[in-house]
């Protein structure tokens, strides 16, 4: 039987199924083939809160998307094209994100009764195929045994039927591997690897990814075989990575790129528990991690590691945000380094572990009691948590300040091909400790004597000295209740506090002399419409001034990694265009910020659904705006726009 060969730009495929039947690894898998493989990529892990909710429900359903494509591309995609279901609760609970004529490979194993009911289901939807009243009439049903043919496939190793099934996503893997021609060696590599301590189960699961590439290879079922060409990228070394790690070697490398000792104090939490994981396995890079007893203790340890001379690093979600708000203010006050990284979840209080939200900048804006401004980062997507924890790592050392960095669970736990840089490229970070002292004092009688004062100020950062505690002859205070300006003892005088406020504030502005112009991309020059975002909408948002551009329409984007402060042509910017959509996760706070600041009539564009912005829906918001500030009608149907401006 021969094969068709059908040439695609992009593909969109999600696998789904209960939260034990691995699709977080096989998701994974398939993105590290099609990394290999040189596509563009960009994936979204979606996975229930609960550490395992009851198998074959609804709330139990784990689920991984992953967008490949031969072009560069922007988002995780807004709906599947391919969705291969492990079970009736992973079909319905994912149904109403796919378009028609999406295919549907079903595990029709466990498709009982006891599950159709556990997914509310009152009929097999499966028995209904082809039926005049077919609930799936609209999609190309491909209904598989899966566990069954891994089962017979994997008989010969001796296991459990229990555990003979659950080599069943790698079968899954190798018929999805089949069709889309992905290089099978390094899934082989990474199970010999993952279970080189038992053979029965190594052996399984690699002979069930075979199996199931030969399914693939000689069955009727699936008669095309599809292939997506490898995307043009720049010269470089790449490689797959998720947000979370990229933001751990972007900390690293402020550390090497500084000279100072990096030290995590840090307490675990959803989505942000992976940072201190990766952080702990690089000690030889100079990297000391603390796994706190809780949040207060991991910022307090921090703190102390940056009064000592290292570079403080705590990290966290929300919820962690608000018990640490008075140890950042303590950072404020008395200026030492440090970075904190929130990593934003949906809801309030325990809220949405699992789910992404961009719900905590006016937190990291004000969440503080008195005046106690912090510079704020924000990386745009998975690859760019690096810059941004470098950056971070940079203004801190160099303001002596505490700085949020604010990923979210869309960043953290995507991934994308990431080109890594040169360390000779990476900026060199000078801590400039101080070694001597500052200040000439002189007496009544008019003899004079060398001091050291904490808070004499560079005059261009306003950055104070840092002097190493145990340092001959620089012994000082730095504060605590609120400080005098110079020397660091503890002042009540009011004035004193005025110019101390004053100055903090001066400080976190100053950091704006030193960030370049904002890059705003309006190709034509005749944009009346402006699209600014920060985060992660910047994928959401590219793709949907894509979609608009394609259509014929002039739109202009721009993105914001610096929130405190705002760069400073950000003003002339905005002046520049007569409408501005700002989209978000939340519900405008962004929106807020600018509307105070600049006096523009911010429109907000706002989803807080704990999922990522889907273009299409973002791209009708862009057009309608289009449409008023220029008086035409714009048509963004599908026959209007080409395929590769669609995510």
């Amino acid at each position: 039987m021969s094969k068709q060969v059908k040439q695609l730009d992009r593909v969109i495929i999600r696998f789904a199924g209960d939260s034990g039947d691995g699709m977080q690894l096989t998701g994974d898998r398939f993105t590290q083939e099609s990394a290999v493989f040189g596509n563009d990529l960009v994936t979204l892990p979606n996975f229930p809160a609960e550490i395992r909710a009851p198998q074959g429900t609804l709330p139990g359903v784990s689920s991984f998307q992953v967008h490949f494509a031969d072009h560069d591309i922007l988002t995780a995609g807004d709906a599947p094209d391919v969705l291969v279901a492990m079970n009736p609760a992973a079909l319905r609970a994912n149904l109403g994100d796919l378009p028609k004529g999406a295919t549907i490979i079903v595990d029709t194993h466990d498709f009982t009764p006891r599950n159709l009911t556990k997914a509310g289901y009152d009929a097999n939807p499966l028995d209904q195929l082809g039926d005049a009243n077919d609930p799936l009439g609209e999609f190309s049903v491909q209904p598989v045994d899966l566990t069954g043919m891994t089962v017979e496939a994997v008989k010969e190793f001796g296991l459990s039927r229990k555990d003979a099934a659950r080599a069943k996503n790698m079968f899954a893997l190798g018929l999805l591997s089949w069709m889309y021609g992905r290089p099978t060696d390094p899934t082989i590599t990474f199970l010999e690897k993952r279970f080189a301590k038992v053979a029965d189960i190594r052996d399984a699961n690699i002979t069930a990814f075979k199996a199931g590439w030969n399914f693939g290879e000689t069955t009727e079922t699936f008669v095309v075989q599809y292939e997506i060409k490898p995307a043009p990228m720049a010269p470089g070394t790449y490689r797959n990575i998720t947000g979370n790690l990229a933001l751990s070697y972007g900390l690293i490398a402020g550390g090497v790129q500084s000279g100072l000792p990096v030290f995590l104090g840090s307490y675990p939490i959803t989505p942000a528990s992976d940072i201190l994981h990766e952080l702990s396995k690089h000690k030889a890079f100079g990297v000391t991690t603390l796994q706190a007893e809780d949040e207060i203790a991991g910022i307090g340890a921090a703190i102390g590691a940056s009064f000592s001379g290292s570079l403080g690093v705590t990290t966290t979600s929300g919820p962690g945000i608000a018990l640490k708000s008075e140890a950042i203010g303590l950072a404020v006050m008395t200026e030492l380094p440090l970075v904190v990284v929130d990593v934003q979840r949906g809801g309030p209080s325990t809220g949405l572990p699992t789910k992404t939200e961009q719900a905590d900048l006016l937190q990291a804006m004000f969440g503080r009691n008195g005046e106690a401004p912090v510079p704020i980062v924000a990386p745009q997507s998975p690859g760019d948590c690096f810059d941004a924890a470098l950056e971070a790592c940079r203004i801190a050392i160099t303001y002596r300040t505490p700085v949020m960095l604010l990923s979210d669970g869309y960043l953290a736990n995507g991934s994308e091909p990431w080109r890594i840089p040169e360390v000779d490229d990476l900026p060199a970070i000078d801590p400039r400790f101080a070694t001597e002292r500052n200040k000439t004092v002189v007496a009544k009688d008019g003899t004079e004597s060398e001091e050291y004062w904490p808070y004499l100020r560079d005059e261009e950062t306003l950055a104070r000295p840092w002097a190493i505690p145990g340092t001959a002859g620089l012994e000082h205070r730095i504060g605590g209740i609120e400080k005098a300006d110079g020397t660091g003892n503890i002042s009540y005088d009011p004035a004193n506090h005025d110019l101390m406020v004053r100055t903090r504030q001066a400080k976190v502005d100053r950091i704006a002399e030193s960030l370049p112009p904002l890059e705003v991309d309006d190709p034509s020059g005749r944009a009346k419409v402006l699209v600014i975002g920060w985060g992660s909408t910047y994928g959401p948002i590219g793709a949907g001034v894509r979609r608009v551009r394609k259509a014929g329409f002039n739109v202009a984007q721009v993105h914001l990694r610096h929130l405190n402060p705002f760069p400073k042509d950000l003003g002339e910017i905005l002046e520049r265009y007569d409408k501005v959509l700002v989209p978000e996760m939340n519900l405008g706070q962004l929106s807020l910020l600018l509307r105070g600041r600049y006096l523009v009539d911010a429109i907000g564009y706002n989803q807080v659904n704990g999922m990522p912005i889907k273009a299409a829906a973002l791209a009708e918001a862009i057009g309608g705006l289009v449409a008023d500030a220029e008086g035409v009608t714009v048509d963004l149907t599908p026959a209007s726009i080409s395929t590769e401006a669609a995510q």
